[in-house]
């Protein structure tokens, strides 16, 4: 463990390095970021001038919602987005023969190789956004709903990298995924609305099918005191294990496919 600690850090030293080498895209990212996240409430604030509730939501309590889906997205994009979108370039271009030479496991160095700074700061605007829904709704959590709500945006976040891991190890079959993995991020969106806007088919694919609807919406039921029963709190916590599972067992079976470049 402490050997990989000690890489990971590594890790994020070259990262900064990478950052500061580019101040300026780095601070164009982090503002292209803010104004779309700038958007996602706006267009909840026009929808809400024409209701008081989508479902059981009211308006400071989607927004908390919003913020709560774009933090789990911006920590995700911050650790993992980068590196399982290169992966069907190292399986392309035969840079995946490096990696199974070195001797640490593939999957921690594909996974963790590059950290995307900027998304820490849009994650804290996020943090931000959730602070403020929270003092207009007058809450007062608890340390233990602060940390239920750290540990469920955990959850989030390994249900969101292993699927998109799971999506890019389709690079073994079919050599290039980009357009899998950047369809996979675009239903990010599904995450930051309410469920309770949702019926039927639609809603059953995004429980437990693809988990969107458990990810941001469950962290934020427990912020807001909707969680009226551990129901929706155990799934999300058994959807990330076994979206875990399925992606370790999709990527021993493509890893095993693989022929290397040479062949």
């Amino acid at each position: 463990m402490r050997r990989y600690l000690e890489i990971y850090a590594a890790l994020w030293k070259n990262a900064v390095v990478r950052e500061m080498g580019f101040k300026s895209n780095f601070l164009l990212w982090i503002l292209v970021e803010l104004l779309w996240f700038a958007l996602q409430i706006t267009f909840m604030t026009v929808i809400y001038r024409h209701t008081d509730h989508i479902g059981d939501w009211s308006k400071w309590q989607v927004v908390l919602l919003i913020g709560a889906s774009h933090f789990i997205q911006q920590i995700f994009t911050a650790l993992f987005l980068n590196n399982c979108v290169q992966i069907s370039e190292h399986v392309r271009t035969g840079r995946l023969d490096f990696f199974l030479l070195l001797p640490i496991n593939t999957r921690f160095l594909l996974s963790f190789r590059q950290v995307d700074l900027g998304a820490f700061v849009n994650a804290v605007c996020a943090v931000v956004v959730m602070a403020y829904a929270g003092r207009q709704l007058a809450l007062t959590p608890t340390f233990l709903q602060l940390a239920g709500f750290l540990m469920l945006c955990g959850a989030g976040l390994l249900v969101h990298y292993s699927l998109m891991f799971l999506l890019a190890s389709v690079s073994f079959w079919t050599v290039r995924a980009q357009g899998i993995v950047w369809g996979y991020y675009n239903l990010f969106n599904i995450a930051r609305l309410p469920d309770a806007a949702f019926r039927g088919w639609f809603k059953a694919f995004f429980t437990f099918a693809i988990p969107m609807l458990l990810v941001a919406n469950v962290p934020a039921k427990l912020l807001v005191n909707k969680l009226s029963s551990p129901r929706d709190l155990m799934l999300l916590l058994a959807m990330s294990v076994a979206c875990l599972a399925v992606s370790e067992w999709g990527w021993r079976l493509s890893v095993r496919r693989y022929t290397s470049a040479s062949s």
